[in-house]
């Protein structure tokens, strides 16, 4: 059975007007329920019956069991930070100034930080069989904070001993996974590996933290789900998966309900984690995600408690 986990996020807050004293609420599994009833009138606002307001929707449609809390900020990706890097020898890129949304690099001793190590030891250690090695990263629909899931899991990975990590922006609409690592808009990566035939290695980013590679998105092509649904495309993730079978692969992957990619990307994943945002997502929308890919595959839900206004759409 999968798990559930929640991921908290105060977004658009610039950096030094957060309020220093913002607390995480950890909670163990066995106190979850109990600690929920005494703090969910504080955390949430009064919203619409057809809203996720609280978890009982979501354990009962899915059956995750809540696993913690964790508070963060996401900060606004729409638009470009500068370019924050410098490449110290070819092919391998020095972060310098990350996204604050970062917290695995930027925290990573920081309580934020821990809900994801957690995260990722619940990955790495699953209850029944053998670790998933291909996991897409998805949500119901636009600003739920699924790059921000991505992008955190794939450094706590990363940071864990004997783990490599490959992380790819899939979501080649409206990509922001350069944006957090702080690369240039012009960076080349899947768009280009799929649509000018840019060798593989050319794409790839190896950044100087332990074990991680990236794939960025590259520019946004005008036929996102052709290129997706491609041959070109399988054949590329069934490369990446025989070439590095030593690591994970995290997948930053659209809204299925929005576009049609990530219905393709979900038929070649080992498992899958939905970003739910308290609030603001729908509950239908969860409960047709669960309906399509089933309990099987579905690893967990993130729980994110972010700014309902920090959001975009997909076109």
């Amino acid at each position: 059975m999968g798990k559930f986990f929640t991921a908290l996020q105060k977004s658009k807050t610039p950096i030094h007007e957060r309020d220093k004293k913002d607390k995480v609420r950890l909670v163990s599994t066995q106190s979850q329920k109990k600690v929920e009833k005494k703090t969910s009138a504080s955390l949430l606002n009064p919203v619409a019956p057809t809203q996720l307001d609280d978890d009982s929707f979501i354990e009962k449609k899915s059956a995750f069991p809540v696993q913690g809390n964790v508070k963060s900020a996401m900060g606004d990706l729409t638009e470009s930070s500068p370019p924050s890097w410098k490449e110290t020898s070819p092919g391998i890129l020095e972060i310098r100034d990350p996204h604050i949304s970062l917290i695995a690099y930027n925290k990573p001793h920081s309580p934020e930080a821990e809900q994801f190590r957690m995260l990722k030891t619940a990955i790495l250690f699953p209850d029944k069989g053998e670790p998933p090695r291909t996991i897409m990263i998805t949500s119901s629909t636009s600003g739920e904070g699924k790059s921000f899931v991505a992008a955190n899991l794939a450094v706590s990975m990363a940071n864990s001993i004997d783990e490599y990590v490959l992380l790819m922006d899939c979501d080649l609409r409206r990509p922001t996974i350069h944006k957090i690592f702080g690369l240039p808009d012009n960076t080349p990566g899947l768009s280009e590996y799929l649509t000018q035939g840019v060798p593989l290695s050319h794409v790839l980013k190896k950044i100087m933290l332990n074990k991680l590679t990236i794939l960025p998105c590259g520019a946004p092509p005008p036929n996102p789900s052709e290129l997706i649904s491609s041959e070109q495309m399988k054949k590329m993730l069934k490369e990446v998966k025989s070439r590095y079978q030593d690591r994970y692969i995290i997948i930053d992957a659209p809204p299925p309900h929005l576009t049609a990619e990530a219905n393709a990307l979900a038929r070649q994943v080992d498992a899958i984690i939905i970003v739910v945002k308290i609030g603001y997502s729908k509950k239908n929308a969860l409960k047709d995600l669960v309906d399509a890919y089933g309990k099987e595959k579905i690893l967990g839900v993130v729980k994110n408690y972010a700014d309902k206004t920090n959001k975009y759409t997909y076109e």
